[in-house]
């Protein structure tokens, strides 16, 4: 029986100690690099340094070690090819039955935040990428395996069945030519973002999009179907894929959708804000002088529609918040922190989710992808700083000082709203939210219902152009005192006109928000 022959080199040596002595103990041979080497030796296991393989020393400061053709020869070769064999002994390539390989720690040495080009580019790996894509080429002949998770399945296929299935060996390939792409991805996109920006050009003519799976949820939007959540490897501080949960059931593809649009929103504001959300729409946002303020603004705004939505805060949650939010159900709340009493209350309600991301909420920089057919749409993401100085009014009447804070109150949480959507608010409180509708006037006419008998001095937002007075005439005839929308429609002056009837102060900002 010819000898069995492994090339064990990895960074994370998790597990490679008994992996290598459980290949040893069923005879086969292990070939071995470096570190990896030292530490099987130390070990003690019988390894074999691959300079005694290819007759070639370690050079380059360790940049070349493997790339040579009696290792990619031995990885290449294949057994049942009679020219194969033939020139595989004519060279002296002796087989390589199984690799395995993981990679440079690139993404851990990047992920420090402190690293120079140079040390980025040094924890790039050639060699192991070349291996594993070598190994996963020839499957059927060479056994490749890039993550320790797996070294236990095949010790135990090996040992019960002398070989593994060529299934097995096919999904091990699959998973390693998933690994090296994952691996360039995070490079391209590291030295892309940081080194590789032409001026002036946005979207690159090639993307790799890298994401690794954080878990399985318990379902996708709807429970007939499966869903799971993956993370950016180098995913931003104050991003969701930090949160760490504390308590309650697991995530399902809705919560952490919504999740996305409640912290989006809470990334909007400076003072203590909460925000209340329902199927990605904003059913509550209130600010206050503390969190318990913001809580009952964001509650009381539409006591309906919070029961069993998600709620954001941008501040520790303490206690006395805690007690008023078990008073109803919620399904997820998400926050910096929680105070060790508001815990406690918690507690008492296990099904509510709670979530912890310790960065703290914050506007994030990045890009925004939505999948079609065939295809994908990229954007930079809608961020920026309110600019009230260019805003124009174009009525005679001016807002007042407090208008002009619930306008830019509510500009901040109507770009959030699916489109067409407007947002009726006063004081640091929303009253009425019209979203999604497919005529403007409609999502007025929600919005000025939901607000009732509050809407009296109140203020209203939409999130592009007036395409008719009415919307206008509405909201105006039942209290609304000042507006702020895009501007830009051939008929404002109709939407003016009947602003100056109603002695309502009109603001265009040239910024449409549409969100579909």
């Amino acid at each position: 029986m010819q000898l069995k022959r492994a090339l064990i080199s990895v960074s994370n040596k998790t597990g490679v100690v008994q992996f290598a002595k459980d290949l040893e103990s069923m005879g086969w041979e292990i070939v071995s690099t470096g570190g990896t080497a030292r530490s099987l030796r130390e070990a003690g296991c019988k390894v074999r340094d691959i300079s005694e393989l290819t007759g070639f020393p370690e050079i380059l400061e360790g940049r070349l070690k493997t790339l040579h053709p009696l290792v990619h020869g031995g990885i290449l070769g294949r057994r049942g090819e009679e020219l194969h064999r033939r020139q595989m002994k004519e060279h002296g390539i002796e087989n390589i039955d199984l690799v395995a390989v993981n990679l440079y720690p690139f993404i851990e040495v990047v992920s420090r935040g402190d690293v120079s080009l140079e040390e980025a580019i040094e924890n790039i790996d050639i060699g192991g990428p070349t291996m594993i894509r070598a190994a996963a080429k020839n499957y059927q002949d060479v056994i490749v395996v890039v993550d320790p998770s797996q070294y236990n399945n095949v010790s135990a296929e090996l040992r019960s069945n002398g070989d593994l299935s060529e299934e097995h060996r096919l999904q091990l390939a699959v998973e390693a030519f998933a690994h090296t792409a994952y691996y360039d991805s995070v490079i391209s996109n590291y030295l892309r973002n940081n080194y590789g920006a032409e001026k002036g050009v946005i979207f690159p003519r090639e993307i790799t999009l890298p994401f690794s799976k954080v878990m399985d949820l318990r379902y996708g939007e709807n429970p007939h179907q499966k869903a799971a959540f993956f993370k950016e490897p180098l995913a931003p501080r104050g991003s969701l894929a930090e949160a760490r949960q504390l308590q309650g059931k697991e995530l399902s593809f809705n919560n952490i959708n919504d999740l996305q649009a409640a912290w989006e929103i809470a990334a909007e504001f400076d003072e203590p804000v909460a925000v209340a959300v329902k199927h990605t729409n904003p059913c509550g946002v209130g600010i206050g002088d503390n969190l318990l303020e913001a809580y009952l603004r964001a509650y009381e705004a539409d006591p309906v529609s919070i029961f069993g939505g998600i709620v954001a805060f941008n501040r520790e949650v303490d206690e006395e918040t805690a007690r008023q939010m078990v008073k109803i159900f919620l399904e997820v709340v998400v926050a910096p922190s929680f105070h060790p009493g508001a815990l406690e209350v918690f507690a008492t309600k296990k099904d509510v989710r709670l979530l912890e991301i310790p960065s703290g909420v914050r506007k994030i920089k990045g890009f925004d992808y939505k999948k079609v057919s065939g295809g994908l749409l990229m954007q930079d993401d809608l961020k920026e700083i309110y600019a009230t100085d260019s805003w124009q009014t174009v009525t005679t009447r001016k807002p007042t000082e407090q208008e002009l804070r619930d306008l830019i109150f509510a500009l901040k949480v109507v770009k959030h709203v699916k489109s067409n959507a407007i947002v009726i608010a006063k004081r640091g409180q929303t009253l009425g939210i019209g979203a999604g509708q497919m005529n403007r006037v409609g999502a007025v006419k929600i919005a000025v219902e939901q607000a009732g008998n509050n809407i009296g001095g109140s203020v209203m937002a939409s999130d592009a152009f007036f395409p008719f007075k009415d919307g206008v005439e509405h909201a105006a005839a039942h209290g609304v005192t000042a507006i702020v929308q895009p501007g830009g429609s051939q008929r404002d002056a109709e939407a003016i006109e009947t602003c100056e009837k109603y002695n309502v102060a009109m603001l265009f900002t040239g910024k449409r928000y549409f969100k579909h």
